[in-house]
């Protein structure tokens, strides 16, 4: 339990850093887990053996047997989970004869492991869903029973899990493991107790091939990236205020209009007809921070223009801060193009219309104020 708290605060603390290069979100409770499968050939080195030289191959088939195991278990984090292991069936116990030679015992038994794994790959290399092979140490303890001697004892266990992508569900599994149990487990204590720590304990090593199934949602997402949220904001932003800035501009103009009583009855028109401006995000040319309002104007001018019969002047501009000129160049007639489609389609006779793209400039700041399309009436 404690082991999952600390791996749920760490993939927390993973998310408050957008520059870590693997950070993923945390999943709710119910996603990331897991069910495997195996059939292992385990072999047990007991605590009797001490001292009679007995052949140590884990191959022999009088110390060696068959076996199966079930688990269930979950990821918390990419890198670390807990799952709980069941493991057994049929076994072997050697021991000495009256003649000292190794007489196999029929041993069987069960054993019940809460592992913490440890997958190094995420760990190291960073969170991939389509990594071809995982490589996972893993450690714990439990308990275990012999049902041929009655008996049960703790243990400790550790070992390797190898997986092998399959597909996003399911896994190749390649185990080994050792369980380390109290030396009586077998039935029988030790015979002629050794002062190492592999003769005073029972041990079971086994080799594991399986399968692993992911339940539910096995994938985790990528922590949003924060700066890039704040860049679009700001850009929004900053097209806002270069609207507030055309807007003030074309108040200032017309109160020295009033001022200077330079501003006929005739020429009404013509400050109802200043050119409107239209703006864009970053490469984009069809939308923009403000584009269904800016549109409003367009349509407002088409207008004014079809009752005067007048011409139309389209200009496409792009900022020279970002990207090549000839993409500037492509992205000016852009979006240029996208306002006069815009013209055409509100009645103004394509004839009417000149479209120009002026590439990237700088003629407004910020920089992003420069991403637009003006239209005027020639």
């Amino acid at each position: 339990m404690v082991l999952a708290l600390v791996s749920v605060s760490f993939s927390a603390m993973a998310q408050d850093d957008p520059t870590l290069k693997y950070s993923v979100a945390t999943n709710s409770f119910w996603s990331n887990w897991f069910v495997q499968l195996g059939a292992n050939w385990n072999a047990w080195y007991s605590s009797e053996e001490h001292g009679f030289g007995f052949d140590r191959s884990p191959v022999k088939d009088f110390r060696s047997n068959p076996g199966a195991a079930i688990a269930i278990g979950k990821w918390f984090t990419p890198g670390l989970g807990l799952r709980t292991k069941l493991q057994g069936i049929w076994g072997k116990v050697v021991m000495p004869d009256a003649k000292g030679n190794p007489a196999d015992i029929s041993n069987k038994y069960w054993i019940l492991n809460e592992h913490a794994l440890f997958n190094l790959s995420n760990m190291l290399c960073g969170y991939n869903p389509d990594r071809v092979w995982n490589f996972i140490p893993f450690a714990g303890a439990g308990i275990g029973r012999s049902m041929s001697a009655n008996r049960y004892g703790m243990d400790l266990s550790a070992g390797i899990l190898n997986e092998f992508r399959l597909s996003r569900k399911v896994f190749l599994n390649l185990e080994i493991g050792w369980n380390r149990l109290e030396t009586d487990i077998d039935g029988v204590g030790p015979l002629d107790k050794g002062t190492r720590g592999w003769d005073t304990h029972d041990n079971n090593l086994y080799g594991e091939i399986g399968l692993t199934f992911n339940l539910g949602r096995g994938t985790w997402d990528k922590v949003p990236d924060i700066a890039a949220i704040k860049a679009l904001h700001q850009s929004q932003l900053d097209a806002l205020n270069g609207q507030l800035a055309d807007a003030n501009a074309e108040i200032d103009r017309l109160n020295n209009l009033i001022k200077n009583h330079k501003c006929p009855e005739p020429k009404v028109v013509d400050a109802i007809s200043a050119p409107a401006t239209v703006y864009f995000y970053c490469d984009k040319t069809k939308s923009g921070p403000s584009y269904s309002r800016d549109m409003v104007d367009v349509r407002t001018l088409a207008k004014i223009a079809i009752d005067k019969d007048a011409n139309l002047l389209v200009t496409g501009y792009a900022d020279s801060a970002t990207g090549k000129a000839d993409h500037n160049q492509w992205l000016s007639d852009e979006r240029a193009k996208t306002v006069v489609e815009e013209l055409v389609g509100v009645g103004v006779n394509r004839s009417k219309i000149t479209a120009v793209g002026k590439g990237g400039v700088d003629i407004l700041s910020p920089f992003e104020l420069n991403r637009r399309a003006t239209v005027e009436i020639k």
